[in-house]
């Protein structure tokens, strides 16, 4: 059972490998993402990993720790604050922020994603689905 209030964290090292296997997955070969020597020329100075990487650990702790298993994302809203760049590593914490509608198992859960220097790279919101004997 969750209830408003509680949290969930997941962390991972942004490493080449890494963004390398999110830009196959994706087919976003962009090269602010895949050449260093692109990138710095660029007004981040160096590569820097997807947005969206960043968001997908976003996803993977609502899908595995808060609210879990069964969850079905419904909205989703993030603005990107900030870089995440190669070989930094990120945390998305996210908290159950409100119930929408008890009867449909709809909540809310706000996220933040950081850096390593405890830095806000990402944040939001999400709407999702959860089995009523969750709440």
């Amino acid at each position: 059972m969750v209830k408003i209030g509680d949290k969930a964290s997941m962390s991972k090292r942004i490493s080449e490998e890494v963004i390398q296997t999110f830009a196959e997955l994706s087919g976003d070969f962009n090269p602010i993402h895949m050449d260093e020597e692109q990138a710095a020329n660029s007004i981040f100075k160096g590569r820097v990993a997807h947005g969206i990487l960043a968001l997908s650990l976003v996803s993977a702790v609502i899908g595995t720790k808060l609210p879990g298993n069964g969850t079905i994302y419904l909205e989703e809203k993030s603005r990107f604050i900030r870089p995440v760049m190669l070989n930094d590593i990120i945390t998305a914490e996210v908290i159950f922020s409100d119930i929408i509608r008890r009867d449909k198992g709809i909540i809310k859960l706000s996220h933040k994603v950081k850096n390593q220097n405890d830095q806000v790279v990402l944040d939001g919101y999400s709407i999702v689905k959860v089995e009523q004997l969750m709440l």
